[in-house]
């Protein structure tokens, strides 16, 4: 019999016509806090805020679920930000000089992953100018922008530059009028002969308009001299001759006066009255922390209230000796001092107040300010200026993330305690009051379900957030460091703070300080950080895992307890001897009893010992059980009878780089790139000359023989087999609970599988009493009265090229996955098939491969190495709904790749149906940091402070829908920025850039061919932005982007050599 052992696939019509109703990949929105923010500004008619970044974006923000993106061509740092207040425009001033134009604007409608998008509004960029160097003189210095202001009347842009020279730009043209500019030197020559001093003024360093005068502005330069300056008749009306380098003005809103801040840390109050040409002195100057020399106060706001006192805000201005270093806002008002004390630099910071000139105040409601790592909104109505919680744009990264989790459909009882217990969290310290930024409407309809985001951090907390909609909101956050004896411990010496000395020297000292804000990005203890999370929705257990080897198992109350956790020590060595730990010690765990606030509270802390990172968690709350695997090994925990029940040691003898701990990383990396250079010797010695050595067993014997004689496919690259002893070989990879047939196919049960990163798959049955048909329920009253989960070793896979094991799963008799803990037994969920043969699906990092059960005989497989020369780095079983049917769905294979692209293949056949790409192969970070949904949409980290969210399905996708309504539009406009390819502040879509500039371009294709070749061609993808380690990275991940020369030469080897060879046919 002949047959073609390779057959290419005809295209089916009928096929491709599903797979566009089933998969579209689009990126849709970004959550989080932009990365590296430098510029903010407010428009108080439509109150919508933009946020500028050092990559180029502009980001605007109004009412929760009101966004809008624009990127500028270059990756050059957005210094300043002006709206054209109620028109939907705003001006940009970038690092070099260049001004740019935006405005939100209606595209044309287009089809989208086979669905009709109309009405989108983008932000698009209209146009852009730079001044002209000065004739003569070839340094551009003199013309560089420094201060930008824009008349009430949005017709005419200010422009002062480092030469001291003010010039006006027409708008929304965008021509110079070369008429109206202002140089310096008409400025000096009617300056008093003895302020000029031949001195030059400086740049030109404030611009603000007359709050009643239209056309009347105050010209700041930074030697000190202020200007009134008439814009219409072109006439100086007064100078202000100041003698402190000046930093900033603002206007008192009835124009009589003005304030200006210095270099020297204070601030002074000067007034404006007809008749006085020059005006040498203010009414008063002050330097709120003196005597001492003080940094410079780099803007100031006052701000009148109806009350009386004006409100005084200033940033900067602290003792340089004392408190230099320190990141402060002060807000005075009368008696009250508030120094609001920050943990990153402070960017901008404005006021939401009354700006309609018929009101007599301006009676401040809300003080905005923007930092480097988050955005902190202060309550001026309320006593004592609380700060506000954010709906969004909340510091992902207040500490640096190290793992995530998605849970899809949140059942309401869950959603309504969570939020309760992160009210209660919030306590007194925060206002009530609503988000001040509520421009817009979004007009997205409600959730159907709820979605949770939990983030792991390395701080030892685990914040969960609200994915639902377009705004990612904080909902709880729970803290893990309570459980063990840190450095600073709240609970070791509970007191009465008004029994502390030291707490009232704090409260009486100067200045007043305040801690505002979440960012903190310092851990008390590395050992701390989480690094595992499964949630268990239904039962409300949580199961958390840390660095030091902490499994900590919590659940859900809703009142506060003082209590201890029980702890219990399991050994995953099993006194193997020749092994010494020689990394960090455990975290000491508390002995008495301590206060725990309501929501997850810790019940069974279980160490591992040694105490190495924990690599893989598994949670099955209906049958009480944990499993837990780190470098060493794994086990599995009954956390109902506080029993250890399997612990099972994976180290190879040579494997000694395990056992030295992630702490000490700079030793482990020098010895794997030692080990891995031995490797390549020994490759090139063997490669010229292949002997086959005596096998040690009949397995090995026949594996040998068909490696020799199996011919490789045209289109396959040929896979060395990794050797035994590899560094960290024994690391546990994946585990896995299911219910499913293991030792013979008439009896199910209870089983635990865990993967390993040398290719080996353990798979246990497990005698839970009460659960299953297997063994165990025959025993009768005997198995009742033991009352005790055994394990018992049932298969031991060893797969061929000892690739690592990136996930497991067991499909049920129709290929399905199986459901979760107590979907089915509470009918959440359509039972699993129990009548016909199941099957598991075990994905390495080269390969994916279906076995039937409970033999362990293959039944299908797919070289993704060989085929695509790239590694398995995350999978996920995902149901796909169709726009076209509504009862009709697929589950899919989801691969990532350590290129960033994303394979989908149909189970249990594994064919291949599209390919995406997603993610940057030099973005490390960002592929190790991504989790798929169950309903086809993922995360990942583009930034250490942002998640990027996209969709593969072309039903299921969370977008932006809202509406804006602008002076000049005749209507309201929708805005729809999810899947039209719209510009990603840090993302990598092929079609970005044209529309950030405002060019037509081409819808971007809804699927790619499995094989086809679609490469990420954005210039954002060649910027130079270094990234923070986040997720958990190991050496392979750093491996395989570094391939050596020898691998590639092996590679370009293999493949001119399989071109040369003629298609095979296989007789059989």
């Amino acid at each position: 019999m002949m047959k073609f052992r390779f057959r290419r696939q005809g295209t089916d019509p009928q096929r491709e016509k599903i797979k566009q109703e089933l998969f579209a990949f689009n990126k849709t929105v970004e959550h989080g806090f932009p990365h590296q923010p430098s510029a903010l500004a407010y428009d108080p008619e439509l109150q919508l805020m933009a946020i500028g970044t050092k990559a180029g974006a502009v980001k605007v923000y109004g009412a929760p679920g009101v966004e809008f993106t624009g990127l500028h061509k270059d990756t050059t740092a957005v210094i300043q930000i002006h709206f054209l207040q109620g028109q939907g425009r705003l001006l940009s001033l970038l690092d070099d000089n260049t001004i740019h134009l935006w405005e939100l604007t209606t595209t044309a409608p287009r089809q989208v992953g086979g669905v009709r998008r109309e009405c989108v509004v983008i932000l698009q960029e209209l146009g852009s100018y730079s001044l002209p160097g000065r004739p003569g003189i070839e340094s551009c210095s003199t013309t560089r922008v420094t201060v930008l202001l824009l008349l009430r009347s949005c017709d005419l842009l200010c422009i002062g530059t480092e030469g001291g020279g003010v010039f006006f730009l027409d708008l929304p043209n965008l021509t110079l009028k070369d008429s109206q500019t202002l140089l310096q030197d008409r400025v000096t020559q009617s300056l008093p002969e003895d302020y000029r001093c031949g001195k030059s003024l400086g740049p030109v360093e404030s611009l603000q308009e007359h709050p009643r005068q239209a056309g009347q502005i105050l010209i700041g330069y930074s030697r000190g001299l202020v200007v009134l300056w008439d814009v219409s008749s072109r006439q100086i009306h007064q100078f202000f001759l100041g003698k402190q380098q000046l930093e900033s003005l603002v206007w008192e809103c009835s124009g009589n006066l003005f304030v200006s801040s210095h270099s020297d840390g204070g601030y002074s109050v000067w007034t404006v009255a007809d008749g006085n040409a020059n005006n040498q002195q203010p009414v008063s100057s002050t330097i709120p922390y003196g005597p001492f020399p003080c940094k410079a106060i780099n803007k100031i706001l006052w701000r009148t209230t109806e009350t009386g006192s004006p409100v005084l805000l200033y940033s900067g201005g602290m003792p340089r000796a004392s408190y230099g270093d320190r990141h402060c806002l002060t807000i005075q008002q009368d008696k009250d001092h508030v120094t609001l004390d920050f943990t990153s630099r402070v960017i901008d910071f404005f006021t939401v107040h009354n700006v309609e000139q018929q009101k007599e105040f301006d009676d401040p409601s809300a003080l905005v300010v923007l930092l480097e790592e988050e955005l902190v909104v202060i309550d001026l109505q309320t006593p004592g200026w609380p700060s506000m919680p954010t709906p969004y744009l909340a510091p992902l990264h207040s500490s640096a993330i190290t793992c995530s989790c998605h849970i899809t459909s949140v059942p309401p009882k869950l959603w309504e305690r969570l939020v309760n217990a992160g009210k209660a969290q919030q306590g007194h310290g925060h206002t009530p009051r609503s988000w001040p930024i509520c421009g817009g409407e979004n007009l997205a309809p409600p959730p159907k379900q709820q979605e949770l985001l939990l983030t792991g951090h390395e701080d030892g907390t685990v914040r969960f957030w609200d994915a639902s909609g377009i705004a990612l909101t904080p909902l709880y956050k729970l803290s893990t460091a309570n459980v063990f004896h840190t450095d600073c411990d709240p609970c070791d010496e509970p007191q009465d703070p008004s029994d502390d000395p030291d707490m009232q020297q704090q409260e009486e000292e100067w200045p007043p300080f305040r801690k505002v804000g979440c960012f903190d990005p310092y851990s008390d203890d590395p050992r701390l950080g989480i690094q595992k999370i499964s949630l268990c929705k239904y039962s409300n257990k949580l199961l958390v895992a840390g660095t030091a080897g902490q499994v900590i198992v919590l659940g859900l109350s809703d009142e506060c307890s003082d209590h201890t956790v029980d702890v219990s020590v399991v050994d995953l060595l099993q006194d193997r001897e020749g092994f010494t730990w020689k990394g960090h010690d455990r975290l000491e765990p508390r002995l008495k009893p301590a206060p725990f606030p309501a929501g997850f509270q810790p019940q069974v802390l279980v160490q591992c010992m040694p105490p190495a990172s924990v690599t893989a968690v598994a949670l099955h709350a209906e049958w009480n059980l944990i499993a837990f695997g780190t470098s060493h090994g794994f086990g599995l925990f009954d956390y109902h009878r506080r029993n250890a029940v399997l612990a099972r040691c994976t180290l190879h003898p040579n494997d000694s780089l395990a056992m030295e701990g992630p702490l000490s990383r700079v030793k482990s990396l020098k010895k794997s790139l030692r080990q891995s250079f031995r490797r390549i010797r020994k490759s090139r010695v063997s490669g010229k000359k292949r002997t086959i050595t005596a096998p040690t067993s009949k397995v090995q014997e026949a594996n040998a023989a068909l490696a020799e004689h199996e011919e490789m496919a045209p289109i396959q690259r040929r896979i060395e087999p990794r050797s035994a002893d590899d560094s960290l070989s024994g690391v546990v990879r994946c585990l896995c609970f299911a219910d499913t047939f293991l030792r013979d196919g008439t009896h199910h049960g209870p089983t635990l599988w865990a993967g390993t990163n040398s290719g080996s798959v353990y798979a246990y049955a497990l005698e839970v009493p009460g659960v299953g048909s297997g063994r165990g329920s025959e025993r009768g009253v005997a198995g009742e009265t033991a009352a005790c989960v055994e394990a018992v070793l049932g298969k031991e896979i060893q797969l061929m090229h000892r690739a690592p094991v990136v996930s497991i799963c067991v499909l049920d008799g129709r290929a399905k996955p199986l459901p979760d803990p107590y979907e089915a037994s509470q009918d959440l969920a359509s039972a699993p098939d129990m009548s016909n043969p199941h099957s598991v699906l075990i994905a390495s990092e080269e390969q994916l491969k279906v076995f039937s059960l409970p033999k362990v005989s293959a039944k299908t497989k797919f070289k993704l190495t060989a085929h695509e020369g790239c590694r398995v780095r995350k999978v996920a079983l995902v149901s796909f709904s169709s726009t076209a049917q509504e009862d009709y769905s697929e589950h899919t294979l989801v691969c990532l790749t350590n290129m960033g692209d994303m394979h989908l293949f149909n189970i249990p056949g594994l064919r291949p149906q599209v390919r995406y790409d997603c993610i940057r192969k030099e973005d490390i970070s960002g592929i190790a940091s991504c989790v798929f949904t169950r309903n086809g949409q993922g995360f990942y980290l583009i930034s250490p402070s942002e998640y990027e969210r996209f969709s593969l399905s072309a039903k299921v996708f969370t977008e932006p829908l809202c509406s804006v309504t602008l002076a000049r539009l005749s209507q309201p406009t929708l805005a729809s920025d999810g899947t039209t390819a719209l510009p990603q502040a840090n993302g990598t879509h092929k079609n970005q850039m044209g529309q950030a500039e405002g060019r037509a371009e081409e819808p971007p294709s809804s699927l790619s061919s499995p094989v086809s070749d679609t490469p990420l061609d954005s210039p954002l993808s060649c910027a130079d932005t270094t990234l923070e380690s986040t997720g958990e990275l190991t050496v392979e991940d750093v491996r395989d982007f570094l391939t050596t020369v020898d691998e590639e030469e092996n590679n370009l080897k293999n493949i001119q050599e399989e071109e040369g060879r003629p298609a095979g046919i296989l007789i059989n």
